[in-house]
């Protein structure tokens, strides 16, 4: 893969490429770079084929040794010198700014209009830079007076791609910049001809064309600019004239190509230039093009991550396999030496990374994941992470609302999980620290709306799901939330798209829901009004299910007999909401059968907006809300198995950021156990390397001849529990994602050991790095 600005090319496209110059040896590199746009839909805002961009990308490939494309076989119009006769009286012109008339600052229309090739002569004659070639995009201009004819001339281009002075003045990120550098342009040239001598025509001059830049702009390229740079030569000017113009001095340029730091001066073309040139691009899922050959789970994981270093894009996967090998360990003792380790510290200082970055890459491979599937099932769920021993860390809040003085972050997730329970991987997450000083929120609560509560997480979760399934049209996703999620805000953000992810929610019976329920009963149409509850309670039964309740701190495990309810209802809005009209939905009302138990008995009130018209519907809904489980054992899974409340990073930011990695981690282990119930035949080397799994057949059997056909993923799992401590047992099941843990990271080892004594080549992933 190789990118070049926002334009990437993959593997495919540069092959296509060169079977294209293969093909045709005399094609020109103008005609390759239109057809190479063409092919990739490769366009600047107005529309215009970025050909000039291809042309430089093209160049860089063959420098690379990546394409090997024909010599250039001419040169382009705008490098062509100017043979045309100048009518220019070059004799000393001295006079007021006044008596030079009204001055014309005049845009060439095209590199084919006469004011063109007189714009190339006076720059290439009197211009010490000559004429150029100028950097992208691109407007010069003619400066005229009506009494003694050209003065000298204008032009404007693209902004210098990278410069520290200028980045740090305008404060924007490394994203930022990539998405709103076309905001920003260059006056690349300036040029009043030696000949005359007027005070205060330059700044006069500029202030013109600055004027009119922006309008010329955006009429040519549809962006409308909003900040200027340029640079002076200090050896050869003081830059006298932009000073006078109002152009601010913000520091030097780094002077690398002719070793001359050049100052910066910079122009504002409107008051809120900042905002527009920081402001952060919204992320859209499957922009960046896939991994075409992953060489390891954290690279098809991680492999779209918005990080343009691709430095930072190694250390984002050397960490995750560090992790994932040593998910018991502290980030040192992960890192596997005390470089790894100060890399990792210095990766969750950048502020370039954070946890949205990184887990919008692992949503793009979520996505193939998904669409895979007919239905996927996608709960979200509130836990709190408790570093209460990190007193020193900055950015940390209260997790609990009682006199308890626990510190920590809130974590609202929401994951994909497969009708069977399989883990597809995380599609949102939202990471706060609660305000200490904001105290007795919790009675004010109802006089503040839903936008300043923390209730808002389950809309932005479910509009995080709706983004992702419109990317999935031929999947129905189901968000799912329990008791504290049955706001009506909830279900009025689900009616605003028909085709957008359906709703399946636990009814709060502290709610005191009001509902309408239209039935025929005897041939007449009845209408029922009143509490959801009480309703409910009165259906007839629709049949009876047993559903399997799993273990849940000190309940056990059972399966107990539920009857199960079901009926149509319109939901009517509550007080604060009463103008708002009542919304479709169906009610599945679950009840558990009177039995002798010490546990509380089963009673669900599910609210969806999945059509429920009989028993096998209501029973899917039923089987469906039974597997929101998985969210909670992927919790227990993330707080012990990775350890994150022993990291040790400084501020609630780093902390975020390290999450981010170790809820991946998490789910991969949680997928793996998962995927070897659901699928237990499948070859094991879906998973595992050939020296992996023959290691770990060589280690459990204590043999130095493993079979020599993968063997299945059950057995691979089975023998992986046994060396984290899973005896096996028949009433002891499948090895759960501690155990897991344990033996992958002695599965490690022992395929170093195997590596050795059978003589190949194995290494850590961290071993091979840049």
């Amino acid at each position: 893969m190789y990118v070049y600005g926002d334009q990437h090319f993959s593997n495919i496209v540069i092959e296509q490429i060169q079977q294209a110059v293969d093909n045709k040896p005399s094609i020109s590199r103008n005609e390759l770079s239109r057809r190479v746009c063409e092919m990739l839909d490769w366009r600047s805002p107005n529309g215009q084929l970025k050909d000039m961009s291809c042309r430089k990308a093209l160049a860089d490939l063959d420098n690379r040794g990546i394409l090997n494309l024909p010599e250039p076989n001419g040169t382009y119009a705008f490098n062509h010198k100017s043979n045309v006769e100048i009518d220019l009286d070059l004799s000393e012109v001295e006079c007021t700014l006044s008596e030079l008339g009204d001055i014309i600052v005049r845009p060439v229309s095209s590199r084919y209009a006469k004011e063109s090739k007189i714009w190339f002569a006076l720059m290439d004659q009197y211009h010490y830079l000559g004429s150029g070639p100028l950097c992208g995009a691109q407007i010069r201009y003619i400066i005229e007076s009506p009494t003694y004819g050209y003065l000298g001339g204008l032009a404007f281009s693209s902004a210098s791609w990278a410069i520290r002075d200028r980045d740090n003045h305008i404060g924007w990120t490394e994203s930022a910049r990539r998405a709103n550098m076309q905001c920003l342009v260059s006056n690349s040239r300036f040029l009043i001809l030696p000949t005359v001598n007027v005070d205060n025509l330059a700044s006069h001059v500029l202030g013109k064309a600055i004027r009119r830049l922006p309008g010329d702009w955006e009429e040519r390229y549809n962006i409308r600019p909003v900040l200027i740079e340029t640079f002076v030569n200090p050896d050869r000017f003081d830059g006298t004239c932009y000073k006078a113009a109002n152009w601010i001095d913000i520091g030097k340029t780094a002077g690398r190509r002719d070793g001359i730091p050049k100052k910066i001066f910079l122009y504002s073309l409107c008051s809120d230039w900042r905002n527009i040139l920081c402001a952060e691009p919204k992320i859209r899922l499957g922009d960046a093009p896939r991994p075409e050959s992953p060489e390891n789970w954290a690279e098809e994981e991680f492999g779209t991550a918005r990080l343009h270093d691709n430095r930072l894009k190694k250390r984002l996967n050397r960490i995750a396999q560090d992790f994932y090998n040593s998910p018991l360990a502290n980030i040192p003792e992960a890192c596997g030496s005390n470089a790894g380790a100060v890399g990792a510290y210095r990766f969750f200082k950048n502020d370039k990374v954070t946890m949205d970055v990184i887990l919008t890459a692992h949503n793009e491979a979520t996505i193939e994941r998904i669409r895979q599937h007919p239905v996927v099932l996608a709960p979200q769920d509130t836990t709190t992470l408790n570093y209460a021993t990190h007193l020193s860390t900055e950015g940390l809040g209260p997790i609990n609302r009682s006199d308890n003085k626990a510190i920590g972050l809130i974590l609202h997730d929401t994951l994909a999980f497969t009708e069977d329970g399989t883990p597809l991987g995380v599609l949102a997450a939202q990471c706060w620290a609660r305000d200490p000083n904001d105290k007795g929120k919790k009675y004010r609560r109802n006089g503040l709306p839903i936008e300043q509560k923390e209730s808002i997480k389950w809309l932005r979760s479910y509009q995080k799901v709706a983004e992702i399934q419109k990317l999935c049209p031929d999947t129905m996703l189901v968000s799912m939330g329990d008791r504290e999620s049955d706001i009506y805000e909830l279900f009025q953000e689900e009616a605003k798209d028909p085709l957008g992810p359906k709703l399946l929610i636990r009814s709060a019976k502290s709610r005191m829901r009001k509902v309408e329920i239209r039935s025929t009963k005897s041939g007449k149409r009845e209408v029922e009004n009143g509490l959801l509850w009480d309703l409910m309670k009165k259906r007839d039964v629709a049949g009876t299910l047993q559903i399997h309740l799993p273990n849940s701190g000190s309940r056990k495990a059972r399966d107990p007999l539920i009857d199960i309810h079901h009926a149509k209802v319109s939901l009517k809005p509550p007080g604060r909401l009463k103008s708002s009209p009542p919304i479709r939905a169906w009610a599945v009302y679950v009840k558990e059968r009177e039995q002798e138990t010490t546990e509380a008995t089963v009673e669900w009130m599910l609210l969806t907006t999945v059509e429920v018209n009989n028993f096998e519907e209501a029973k899917k809904i039923v089987e469906w809300y039974s597997g929101r489980w998985g969210i909670e054992v992927y919790h227990r899974t993330l707080k012990s198995g990775c350890r994150i409340r022993d990291r040790q990073l400084g501020t609630a930011d780093r902390l975020e950021t390290c999450l981010g990695i170790d809820m991946i981690v998490a789910w991969r282990i949680y997928h793996l156990t998962m995927l070897g119930r659901e699928t237990p035949d499948m070859p094991c080397t879906v998973f595992f390397k050939d020296i992996e799994w023959k290691a770990l057949y060589s280690y459990v059997n204590k043999t130095q001849t493993p079979p020599e056909k993968p063997i299945s993923l059950r057995a691979a799992i089975f023998m992986l529990g046994a060396m984290g401590g899973h005896l096996g047992r028949k009433s002891d099941g499948f090895p759960g994602t501690q155990t897991i843990w344990r033996g992958l990271q002695r599965l490690h080892t022992a395929t170093e050991m195997y590596a050795i004594f059978t003589h190949q080549k194995y290494s850590h992933p961290m071993q091979s790095g840049p």
